[in-house]
């Protein structure tokens, strides 16, 4: 039932469910929310992982309600289900990685520790990468990459929106495009989304000057920064994923000065950045000389997190 990091996913639950009643399971919550609140972790979190793994709705878990049936259905034994609680207390592991699931935008995306968990900030890009389709005149019938896909999230997103597109994602890790392919798979975007194994372009050379967009949330934190990151990201998420050279900038450089032999006419630019970036990044799209209309955008907590811009 685990794999070989001890954490559980999807595919890996037991096929037979396991029964609780539902005093059992409100009485172990009510100690989880006790040992949550002394290990400074939000109760939602709890939340979120009886809603994944008892099947509670919101709405039950808030009244309480489910404290009163018979019997519950759960993924796994309530000892199981507590030793998964302790591994986020102790151990800080994500709740995303004890599931093996994480929800971002309209999408239940498989996760493990090969992959970043997708945070709702970068959900924007998508609706970023939209809109410069409908204020421009690129060709909704057209090639769209995403570069250091991860878990696919960025690539389905295009491909769910953009829907005359043909997505291809690459990433150098194959642990990661084996998620980032289950899960276009799981949600129906297994014809629309191609994936390769490679650094940034270097698989795509047939596409080269035919590309209207480019889509990437690459590694961007300082390698001097990444070892003060939360316990739960330092110890648990890939750090290839992350750690963006001495300033954080070295794979943004690289994408801007690489972008323009792959790009088409009008096409896009779009990169997540991390608070503080935003001047630099405008600053290597502007000096370069192969792009116009430099924007940059901000997350909903009001961070400059988005630099977009559009091939010459």
């Amino acid at each position: 039932m685990t794999t070989d990091q001890g954490l559980l996913t999807n595919d890996q639950f037991p096929k037979s469910l396991m029964f609780v009643s539902g005093l059992e399971l409100w009485q172990w919550m009510n100690q989880a929310k006790v040992d949550a609140i002394a290990s400074d972790i939000p109760q939602a979190e709890l939340d979120w992982l009886l809603q994944e793994l008892a099947g509670l709705d919101k709405l039950a878990l808030r009244l309480e309600s489910f404290k009163d049936l018979p019997k519950i259905e759960l993924k796994l034994s309530l000892s199981e289900l507590d030793q998964l609680w302790q591994r986020r207390l102790q151990e800080r592991v994500p709740v995303q990685y004890l599931t093996g699931v994480a929800h971002w935008r309209n999408f239940s995306l498989k996760v493990t520790p090969a992959v970043l968990i997708p945070r709702p900030e970068t959900e924007l890009l998508i609706d970023l990468a939209v809109a410069a389709v409908k204020s421009y005149s690129v060709n909704r019938k057209s090639h769209w990459v995403d570069l250091g896909t991860g878990s696919g999230a960025i690539a389905i997103g295009l491909a769910s929106e953009l829907t005359n597109a043909t997505v291809y994602a690459v990433d150098c890790s194959w642990e990661a495009l084996v998620v980032a392919r289950q899960n276009a798979e799981n949600l129906g975007f297994g014809s629309r989304v191609n994936f390769y194994q490679g650094l940034w372009w270097e698989p795509l050379e047939f596409l080269k000057g035919k590309v209207s967009g480019m889509v990437s949330n690459p590694p961007y934190i300082p390698s001097s920064t990444v070892v003060t990151l939360q316990p739960e990201v330092l110890k648990h998420e890939p750090h290839l994923a992350l750690d963006g050279g001495f300033d954080g900038l070295d794979c943004i450089r690289h994408l801007v000065e690489t972008a323009p032999d792959y790009l088409e006419s009008e096409g896009v630019f779009l990169v997540e950045m991390m608070a503080g970036q935003a001047e630099a990044v405008a600053e290597m799209l502007e000096s370069q000389g192969s792009y116009a209309e430099v924007q940059i955008f901000s997350d909903l907590a009001g961070i400059d997190r988005f630099a977009l811009a559009y091939r010459l």
